[in-house]
């Protein structure tokens, strides 16, 4: 089982593709807090504490980012950029989680910082054991950078 204490943010526009994680994740026993933004704004104001989610405590970052590439209001690449060139988030773990089979996506994601690109994959089966390789190793086996020098409170 996976430690419950690390938030996952879910930057996810599609219904179907949410509740796939979703179900997938419960599935691989991923039972950590699932915080779902639906466009590349709210991602950005759930991450800086602005907008809808003034007050949150910046400092409590997701301990790792799922995020799309095609968003509405703010694209995935955008968002990417952002997160990378502030200092408080610079270090969080990025995992592109896109149908995307584009190779410039792969290789701009890269330049911008992902730590990692994986394909949806369409089938039920094959996302669950998607989504469980994820959860293991992100929230596992992966050790998280200390936060970024003038970002602690």
């Amino acid at each position: 089982m996976i430690p419950s204490q690390h938030t996952v943010l879910l930057v996810e526009d599609n219904d179907d593709d949410v509740e796939l994680t979703r179900r997938a994740f419960g599935k691989s026993n991923v039972i950590n807090k699932l915080v779902v933004v639906r466009d590349g704004e709210e991602a950005l104001d759930y991450l800086f504490a602005t907008g809808g989610y003034a007050g949150r405590d910046a400092a409590a970052l997701p301990y790792v980012v799922l995020l799309d590439l095609n968003l509405p209001k703010i694209g995935g690449l955008e968002v990417l950029r952002r997160i990378r060139v502030d200092q408080r988030t610079r270090r969080l773990p990025v995992v592109v989680l896109t149908t995307s089979k584009e190779e410039t996506d792969i290789i701009d994601s890269y330049d911008l910082g992902a730590n990692s690109y994986v394909r949806k994959p369409v089938d039920f089966d094959q996302f669950v054991e998607a989504a469980r390789q994820l959860g293991l190793y992100w929230l596992v086996l992966n050790e998280q950078a200390p936060p970024a020098v003038g970002s602690r409170p």
